[in-house]
């Protein structure tokens, strides 16, 4: 039986839980940094995983605006 996660379980693990909040404070530190990087071909590749780091960290954050009722499509325009 698989167990179906939705914004609420991300809200209760990344904002009401004392330890999931300092987990997401180390995954923002470490994850969320600028995606473009100026340079030759290994920039235009580092620009493309730190977008893949970012997008991860902005989608937790999305799941727990939604659970908190922010209107999350206002934000992807």
């Amino acid at each position: 039986m698989a167990i179906e996660v939705d914004a609420a379980m991300y809200k209760r693990v990344f904002e009401d839980h004392h330890e999931g909040r300092l987990i997401l404070d180390a995954l923002t530190s470490q994850f969320a940094r600028p995606a473009v990087v100026k340079g030759g071909i290994d920039a235009v590749l580092e620009t493309y995983q730190r977008d893949g780091q970012r997008r991860v960290l902005e989608f937790i954050v999305s799941q727990i605006n939604r659970a908190n009722g922010v209107d999350t499509n206002a934000f992807e325009e």
